[in-house]
């Protein structure tokens, strides 16, 4: 972001209890900066003034009531956990209730409190799942959230995306490990509980489809190669390379990847077609053309996901990605305009994104 205002930053942290609540601020200009300063002094106040259950409410905030649980844990007995949203600016508090209503623990230090960075204002539009477990082997129940979140402006506006978090217990409260919480979200370890799981209590990962840099590395740690669907091309600027498509499979979710490795076996570029879906459904099929005609194959793929709801749901999508000489970047704006269905082929898509870039087609 280009400005010739002075970035200033803010830094508040307000102690209660167990909350520890660090929040920065971001903003260009000092009468902007202090009125947020002050919106996130009511907050905390707000936040901090509530002393029972039936406060919550009143001081601005909208409990989630489809995810209120009794749990049992060792710093505070049998208590309620009691999710919130807050009204202006859909934060996500969690609070612990006695038996008596008495609030003995809150936070909002959570991983989806910071996707809008600097900011009051975040983009959760629910809370999806809530799940209690042991994760660290301490014998100590540890909390799971996922939640919903959609962007209001910017490339993925209107996009829902999961945000996974985990809550370790200790002596006096909860706490959180942000390299944690930042790899479940990062490398797309967010899609269940059952990844996260699998993720923190059993150290599985997804981490090495983003960071191997060879295919031996990548079988190693379970890639399945999509065989079929595999050959060699010549890209103009990265020279003979192989189209590897395949999946990692964590908790019954496959993550889709491709990657473009020469003949080494050194991997050279990677792409995650798949975006935010849960699952691979089926790969209908990968094209290496010129799409945009500027003399340099590109890449159209076709598959169909899935993604999680009350029953199985799924859906066909594609990627266009435009060879450049220092590699490739991905299609924005074609999709919008030639939206996928589900009987669309390969072909037909083709045809259609070179259309948009003015190549003469069949009638």
């Amino acid at each position: 972001m280009k400005s010739k205002s002075r970035l200033i930053t803010f830094v508040l942290t307000i102690g209660f209890m167990c909350l520890s609540s660090t929040f920065s601020f971001s903003v260009f200009g000092a009468e902007d900066s202090k009125e947020l300063v002050l919106a996130y002094q009511d907050y905390q106040q707000r936040l901090l003034g509530i002393e029972k259950r039936s406060q919550i409410e009143g001081a601005g905030f909208h409990v989630i009531g489809d995810q209120i649980f009794p749990i049992e844990t060792e710093c505070f007995g049998g208590v309620v956990l009691i999710p919130a949203l807050e009204k202006d600016y859909h934060r996500l508090v969690l609070f612990l209730a006695a038996e008596d209503g008495t609030i003995v623990y809150r936070t909002d230090q959570l991983e989806v409190n910071s996707r809008n960075k600097g900011q009051l204002e975040q983009p959760i539009k629910e809370l999806a799942a809530i799940s209690f477990q042991d994760l660290n082997g301490d014998e100590r129940t540890d909390i799971v959230l996922i939640t919903i979140c959609e962007n209001e402006t910017g490339s993925y506006k209107g996009k829902a995306y999961k945000t996974g978090d985990v809550l370790f217990q200790g002596d006096e409260g909860f706490y959180r490990d942000y390299r944690i919480s930042d790899k479940i979200n990062r490398f797309s370890m967010n899609k269940s509980v059952e990844c996260i799981t699998a993720f923190v209590r059993d150290g599985k990962s997804a981490e090495f489809l983003y960071t191997a840099t060879t295919r031996k590395e990548l079988v190693s740690h379970g890639f399945m190669i999509s065989k079929e669907q595999c050959y060699f091309r010549q890209f103009e600027k990265l020279g003979r390379l192989e189209v590897v498509p395949g999946t990692y499979t964590m908790a019954d979710f496959a993550t889709f990847m491709i990657y473009l490795i020469d003949e080494q076996g050194d991997i050279v570029w990677s792409f995650q077609p798949m975006g935010d879906y849960d699952n691979l459904y089926a790969l209908k099929g990968i094209a290496c053309r010129d799409i945009d005609g500027d003399g340099m194959k590109d890449i159209l793929v076709l598959a169909r996901y899935s993604y999680e709801g009350n029953e199985l749901q799924t859906e066909s999508n594609y990627r266009v990605y435009y060879q450049r000489t220092g590699g490739f970047y991905e299609d924005t704006e074609i999709q919008k305009k030639y939206p996928c269905t589900d009987e669309d082929t390969v072909a037909e898509l083709v045809e259609r994104a070179r259309a948009y870039w003015g190549w003469k087609t069949e009638e």
